[in-house]
């Protein structure tokens, strides 16, 4: 009361007149102008769940995958006023940084092999085109070797195997893993990859024969025709494997299929799903086909 009608009555004559102190209203006017306006405690609301979301993602996501993590709990928010407070906070998301491709070195004694692809690597269903490629790890042990297989629909890496070694075994696991993954049900499925040796072996026409998949290639030298596979190794390194350091290939292996199976297909949003995950795409895939069958 005292703080509505002091425009127009003295303070003095109000304390008086309720039966308090003038230092107890004082001191009760200090409290009341140091606590935030709606806007600010609205603010300060945002920057703390923007700080859970950042953290949760191991320090990751940037202001796109933020937001849909908000709007998912709820949030009426925009994209620029989340990108603004985490910059306020110096909260920043991790860029994949350029990549520039290994050359890769063909079989000599290949036989030919077409690109059925053609750089289209999202038919708009499942197990029309899967990409693979082999990246290097490096571990305290030497170098680690891992072969992956994506689904070129859904980004979701659906296979992979670990070497010590570069030999076309480690790509008809990965293979293999990939086709048990889809219960067998990949009959005149695309596997593209590059020219690299292991690829374009006589081993693995047999065994993609055998499996009933048609091998695709690109063309030699031109990343940019197995560039879903290369964006996938970008993603691993930049906001996984590189921010660690691991003793033994054990570790690696251990925590590199940890990050595939629990984070990239379970939890990290793709801006080309609609910031959604990949087990969560193919999920929301599969029942529309149910609901329209």
């Amino acid at each position: 009361m005292i703080e509505a009608e002091k425009a127009t009555h003295s303070v003095s004559r109000m304390v008086d007149l309720v039966g308090v102190s003038r230092s107890g209203y004082y001191a009760w006017a200090t409290r009341q102008d140091a606590l935030p306006g709606p806007q600010a405690a609205r603010r300060a609301d945002l920057v703390l769940k923007i700080k859970v979301a950042h953290d949760a993602s191991d320090g990751v996501n940037g202001a796109p995958r933020i937001l849909a993590d908000l709007r998912e709990a709820g949030e009426v928010v925009s994209r620029k006023t989340v990108a603004k407070l985490m910059r306020t906070n110096e909260l920043r998301g991790i860029s994949p940084r350029p990549w520039t491709p290994v050359t890769t070195l063909p079989d000599t004694a290949t036989h030919s092999i077409p690109d059925l692809v053609e750089r289209r690597f999202d038919r708009g269903v499942l197990n029309a085109v899967w990409t693979s490629d082999i990246t290097y790890l490096a571990t305290g042990q030497g170098w680690l070797y891992l072969c992956a297989v994506r689904d070129g629909c859904s980004r979701r890496v659906i296979g992979y195997a670990f070497a010590d070694s570069l030999h076309t075994d480690v790509v008809e696991s990965a293979l293999r893993r990939a086709v048990t993954f889809r219960e067998g049900d990949t009959t005149g499925t695309i596997f593209h990859a590059d020219r690299g040796a292991q690829y374009t072996s006589t081993q693995l026409a047999e065994a993609a024969e055998d499996l009933g998949v048609r091998l695709s290639v690109g063309r030699t030298g031109v990343c940019w025709d197995n560039a879903q596979i290369e964006s996938f190794w970008s993603t691993l390194k930049t906001e996984f494997y590189d921010r660690h350091h691991f003793a033994t290939r054990t570790e690696a292996i251990t925590a590199v299929s940890t990050w595939i199976e629990t984070v990239y297909n379970r939890r990290r949003r793709h801006s080309a799903l609609g910031q959604i995950n990949p087990v969560a795409f193919e999920h929301r895939l599969t029942t529309a086909a149910d609901q329209a069958a």
